[in-house]
């Protein structure tokens, strides 16, 4: 038979290593919690049309690596590849802001059919914020006052650098990709193929190019900043006030043009050096014109994302660690298999008297010595056993004491003894 695997470039979460998922999606959450945010939650299927119009049929994302097919009934539909045009979409269905703004997070699965490596999979986790209804900086610098504090939170500020770029108004943009597309055209023997593919689709996406042969001919390339009108200006001039009032230090990066065509005016990414070329952990940045590609409606919309499986990497590689506990803290056995249903009440009983320890019943019926010997490699902190004279033994393995008394007052002692099973 051949061997099940799971597909390339998709894995599971194991138990050992959902602790520190959960314990990082607890520090996101309260985090939106605390600006005010409120979650949604996408479907996770949508029409190809929608990322069509949104992102670009000349974008990477759309024309290579999207996940689509027809379903039965003959509908074009796609795995998303990422989260603001689902979004965009659900504000425009649902009529979100109507004489109302939008603060919104959500937190899934998107897909990308991309060569998978370390950093980088084709199911990936993201983290994503969206505002609508607000078109000035502060909204922009909350978004990045957020970022900033998620990393805070995580205790990975030091490994992160924040950069800031304006991409302008379209029409700005259209002037600077007439002069990107001529400069570029006079030195087409120093572009690689993929920068000659994107040369007529999409030129800004060249100067984002790693290719070291290639860097000081961009280098020399028309900065966009350079294009930028006076409403442009001031409203990058107020992002970098704004940044520089609360202390958040930045790099304006004029060859930061982020990979999606709906961008606008601020755009900023957060990058570490510690995961070589997997660098941007958090992108993002304003999207005024996406919502109009859909209901001829103008709404400004900013928003940023986090890759959840890089930004564990990069806690992982700089030796980060949570108060993370997968350990029980009572294991309950019994001296006789008999016994397994006074065990299961009892273990019922501790739960319900003590909800903030977490409680595992053995039931294997296995001697009471292997018993004993598999509660101490879950790391438990007590071992509670039910003697065959119906007593109850009382082991504190931190304290390396034994006590033996009535099933009825084990909770009681417990209740004065704190465990502590979450991530702070």
């Amino acid at each position: 038979m051949s061997k099940i695997q799971a597909i390339r470039g998709m894995r599971t979460i194991l138990p050992e290593e959902a602790p520190v998922w959960q314990w990082l999606e607890s520090k996101v959450r309260s985090i939106t919690w605390r600006y005010g945010y409120q979650e949604i939650r996408l479907p996770i299927l949508e029409p190809v049309s929608l990322f069509e119009r949104a992102i670009g049929e000349s974008t990477d994302i759309v024309s290579k690596e999207m996940y689509n097919f027809l379903d039965k009934s003959g509908e074009h539909i796609t795995l998303r590849p990422e989260g603001t045009s689902g979004c965009v979409r659900t504000i425009i269905e649902n009529n979100m802001c109507y004489n109302n703004t939008q603060r919104l997070w959500y937190l899934g699965p998107m897909f990308r059919y991309e060569r998978p490596q370390k950093g980088r999979l084709r199911q990936f986790t993201q983290f994503g914020v969206e505002t609508f209804g607000m078109p000035g900086a502060d909204i922009d610098a909350e978004l990045i006052y957020m970022a900033n504090d998620i990393f805070k939170a995580l205790k990975v500020e030091r490994y992160v650098r924040l950069e800031i770029n304006s991409l302008g108004t379209l029409s700005e943009r259209h002037e600077h990709r007439h002069q990107l597309v001529s400069y570029f055209e006079q030195h087409r023997n120093l572009l690689d193929e993929d920068s000659l593919l994107r040369l007529q689709s999409n030129p800004l996406r060249i100067l984002d190019s790693k290719n070291p042969d290639m860097q000081s001919m961009i280098e020399g390339a028309p900065k966009l900043l350079d294009y930028l009108g006076s409403e442009s200006h001031q409203h990058f001039d107020e992002l970098c006030r704004l940044l520089d009032s609360a202390g958040i230090r930045y790099t304006i990066n004029p060859r930061l043009v982020r990979g999606l065509d709906y961008y606008t005016r601020t755009v900023f990414e957060w990058i570490t050096d510690e995961l070589g070329s997997q660098g941007t952990i958090c992108g993002g940045g304003r999207y005024d014109g996406l919502v109009e590609l859909f209901s001829h409606k103008t709404l400004p919309a900013s928003g940023f994302a986090i890759g959840i499986e890089r930004l564990l990497l990069l806690l992982e590689t700089v030796g980060v660690k949570g108060n993370i506990s997968n350990h029980p803290d009572v294991v309950v056995t019994c001296e006789d298999p008999g016994q397994n249903i006074d065990a299961l009440l009892l273990a019922d009983q501790l739960r319900r008297h003590l909800p903030e320890f977490k409680v595992l019943s053995d039931f294997t019926g296995a001697r009471i010595k292997r018993q004993h010997s598999n509660a101490l490699k879950t790391g438990c902190r007590y071992i509670v056993t039910l003697n065959a004279d119906s007593r109850t033994g009382l082991w504190d393995l931190k304290a390396n004491l034994q006590e033996t008394m009535r099933p009825d007052d084990i909770w009681k002692k417990l209740a004065n003894r704190s465990v502590k099973t979450t991530a702070d």
